[in-house]
């Protein structure tokens, strides 16, 4: 008996990819998220001093993920390594997606990007945007000339 392995999605990836393609705007963003083998999913909240997105990437090493905030675009990509192929004969089946990941989130536009920091623990990755502090406004007093 042959193992193979239940792809139901396969075909709509890969004409999903192609229709990026085609349609893409040539920017390095675009050509990116061309090459993407899967997606982690991320929940967003906002608390009263920042904003937290914590994402599952699990099995992805710290050093393989690289989170950019450039013209108000916070990216998060990396890349989920597949282990070494063992040289037995042994029969294999593999169901757990490998390959390089990437996200993109329009960062609001109180978010404090100097400080931005991520943390990853058991495969959980948080990324803390802090808000900038709000300005009160000035009052200025008028003196009699």
């Amino acid at each position: 008996m042959t193992v193979v392995r239940y792809q139901p999605w396969t075909l709509i990836d890969s004409l999903q990819r192609q229709l990026d393609q085609a349609f893409s705007t040539g920017t390095d963003e675009s050509a990116a998220a061309a090459d993407v083998a899967w997606i982690p999913q991320v929940d967003i909240y906002e608390e009263t001093d920042r904003y937290v997105v914590v994402a599952d990437v699990p099995g992805v090493e710290p050093k393989d993920i690289r989170i950019t905030a450039d013209k108000g675009l916070l990216t998060i990509r990396g890349e989920k390594r597949s282990r070494e192929a063992s040289q037995s004969n042994a029969r294999q089946r593999l169901e757990r997606r490998t390959g390089t990941f990437l996200r993109t989130f329009t960062l609001p536009e109180g978010a404090d990007v100097d400080r931005i920091a991520a943390k990853q623990s058991h495969g959980v990755l948080e990324v803390v945007i802090p808000k900038q502090p709000q300005l009160q406004p000035r009052t200025i007093e008028v003196r009699a000339a």
